[in-house]
């Protein structure tokens, strides 16, 4: 069954090209090493709530967008492989510093219960 990786970040909006482009290098790397989709998406219509929201999730502030972005692997046990490798690769510090910052980042890993 294919499993999934969920990540929501806040990335300065100026910060937007930088982005694509660091996301565009690691793109290579995740599907080298197992991963069969990644979708990296840039908020546009990302209301913002009265108790919560994925402003406040991710602190972001008010020069930041919210992106959500997901990886999709054939199983949990492709992913945990993949993912172990991927941070050993050299290729991953060669990419160069994250244009966000990560201390922000949420994420976390996810078995479909539904897909259609």
């Amino acid at each position: 069954m294919a499993y999934v990786d969920g990540f929501v970040l806040a990335v300065p909006t100026a910060n937007k090209e930088a982005y694509t482009a660091f996301a565009k290098k690691a793109l290579p790397l995740f599907r080298e090493y197992g991963a069969t989709r990644l979708m990296e998406c840039w908020g546009n219509d990302v209301p913002r709530g009265k108790t919560t929201d994925f402003y406040g999730a991710v602190k972001a502030e008010e020069s930041e967008s919210v992106v959500f972005s997901w990886l999709e692997w054939p199983s949990k046990e492709v992913r945990d492989a993949g993912m172990k490798k991927m941070m050993e690769d050299p290729r991953m510090k060669e990419m160069g510093e994250m244009p966000f910052d990560g201390q922000r980042m949420i994420f976390g890993g996810f078995e479909p219960i539904v897909e259609g």
